[in-house]
């Protein structure tokens, strides 16, 4: 039978209800009762004890707010008696004891992927174009069209057959809700088997704003390009931009000096004409595209894995379900060797001390609070603050302050000692489990997650959203299986099980994993992917939580 409520600790002085709950109901856990003075909508959170006013509340065992008013036994949690919260952190010896999970059934086990020959393996084997500034976006996009469509990477035709059908309908006079929309099966008829993807960095930066901006952009983009998963490079520049062409094949070649893809640049002011240089940018990618035909997946060991995690559209039971599922998924990877990159540093105000606590390098964490402590001090300049991160949908949902949202959502990263922090566009280079430097924002994140070399990112999202990045595939996870039902067109995996107590968070973790060597195998393909969801927004620092 599922369980009405849930205690996430111990320590905690709120319950989570798991179900919708209704005023005078009363509610047993532990042998306690507590009669509800409010309706409880599931995912959200009510008081344990009476409480004065200032007093502190606890979730996940860490301080997540303080109540305005008095508090009567029973009440829900709002964002009107309810404000954030989060304890100080500072460094501290470090005395952590990880007790890795049994990896025995996955520990030789391989995932095929395609083999680069600086020792990465990617994914997915992919043409990427670059613009170094926007004013080649329309360029860009007429390539893409002509691209997509006749090598079978569009996924609008369906949509492009039904407006034409309902415009036939309209000039014959006919009932258009007749009309039925086709199902075309995208990638049927790619000539170019193992290509799995032309991606296209479309982006608003280049010139104007500061030159930080484009100096971090020419970062970012270099990282897309060295990229385990991109196979050769198209770059197109119009000539008079901030980011020149010379600087960003600069940080291409001091990312890996024998970087050895294809890499083509063209000069738009140095060009005939714009017909010629779309010309030519297509002929010598099409000749780029015969080449990396060429690469074949291969067997690789599970230590080759970089995994990213994410949540978005997150719910009151994201920390619950989804979350701690990939935290457990994350945990058997770096048991086997391999990477996980957790981000979002909006997103760990409150747990602060807990992830500081898992650092076995002193310097590794002096530079995470630096640059926690950069990143919300440049926050507030701008009149904002990590306490303002979460969204009015993540409150309707029950993440009532962000440290709520915070202790649930490093709940992903799983419980293995930290081994790296990274800023904004480094690499990952060392095994184990890093934190990136990001904002919380869904496209930002997942954009800096891949830059610091992400192969497969785990997405968790309560509320649905469609993000996706043009690099690294994107997997779907729903903490509710209501979610899953509405929403099955974008979703991978539903986590809702651990809600209604038909799988434990172990069992899910290790099903996570399994879906996870087949998408890096290219045994099955992600949503994300499936329907071309390339979401890619640079950062501007300070400016985004």
């Amino acid at each position: 039978m599922m369980n009405k409520v849930l205690k996430l600790d111990p320590k905690d002085n709120t319950l989570v209800a798991l179900t919708n709950l209704h005023k005078g109901e009363t509610v047993i856990l532990d042998g306690r009762e507590t009669v509800l003075v409010d309706d409880i909508p599931a995912k959200h959170k009510f008081f344990e004890d009476n409480m004065k006013a200032g007093s502190e509340v606890y979730m996940y065992g860490v301080l997540v707010g303080k109540v305005q008013t008095d508090i009567l036994k029973g009440m829900r949690m709002t964002v009107e008696n309810t404000k954030h919260a989060a304890d100080p952190y500072h460094y501290r010896p470090y005395h952590y004891q990880w007790r890795g999970p049994d990896v025995e059934k996955f520990r030789h086990r391989t995932f095929n992927g395609y083999h680069r020959s600086n020792g990465e393996v990617g994914t997915a084997n992919y043409w990427l174009f670059i613009p170094t500034v926007f004013c080649e976006n329309r360029n860009l996009t007429l390539i893409r069209e002509a691209l997509y469509n006749a090598l079978g990477y569009a996924v609008d035709d369906k949509y492009k057959n039904y407006a034409e059908a309902l415009l036939k309908a309209f000039q014959a006079g006919e009932d258009l809700n007749k009309v039925a929309l086709s199902n075309i099966t995208p990638g049927a008829n790619r000539p170019f088997r193992h290509v799995d993807g032309i991606k296209f960095l479309i982006h608003q930066g280049g010139c104007g704003g500061t030159r930080q901006d484009a100096n971090t952009l020419s970062r970012l983009l270099a990282a897309y390009a060295n990229h385990p998963n991109v196979a050769g490079v198209t770059v197109l520049s119009l000539g008079c931009e901030h980011l020149q062409s010379s600087q960003l094949k600069d940080d291409i070649f001091a990312l890996d000096p024998n970087f050895d893809r294809p890499l083509i640049f063209f000069n738009q002011q140095k060009s005939e004409c714009e017909e010629s240089l779309i010309q030519r940018a297509i002929l010598e990618t099409f000749h780029g595209l015969m080449e990396i035909n060429k690469i074949e997946r291969k067997p690789a060991p599970l230590s080759k894995l970089c995994i990213g995690v994410k949540c978005g559209g997150s719910d009151g039971f994201s920390g619950i379900s989804a979350n701690p599922a990939v935290g457990h998924c994350a945990d058997l990877l770096v048991a086997l060797g391999g990477k996980v990159l957790s981000a979002e540093f909006p997103e760990l105000c409150g747990v602060e001390q807990e992830l500081l606590d898992r650092m076995p390098d002193r310097d590794v964490a002096e530079k995470f609070i630096r640059l926690m402590t950069e990143y919300d001090d440049l926050a507030h300049k701008v009149g904002s603050g990590f306490y303002m991160n979460p969204s009015p949908g993540n409150i309707r949902d029950g993440l009532i302050t962000d440290a709520i949202k915070s202790a649930g959502a490093a709940k992903k990263a799983g419980t293995a000692p930290i081994t790296d922090v990274l800023d904004y566009t480094e690499p990952a280079r060392k095994p184990g489990l890093s934190l990136v430097c990001t904002p919380g924002n869904d496209v930002e994140a997942t954009t800096g997650k891949a830059a610091s070399g992400a192969t497969l990112i785990l997405f968790t999202t309560g509320l649905g959203t469609p993000t996706g990045n043009p690099v690294c595939p994107t997997i779907k996870l729903a903490t509710n299986s209501a979610l899953a039902r509405r929403m099955s067109d974008i979703i991978d995996i539903d986590t809702g099980s651990i809600i209604d107590g038909s799988k434990t968070i172990e069992q899910m973790g290790e099903e996570i994993l399994e879906y996870c060597i087949r998408a890096a195998s290219g045994e099955v393909t992600p949503k994300a992917v499936q329907l071309n969801q390339d979401d890619f927004i640079p950062w501007k620092r300070g400016v985004s939580l």
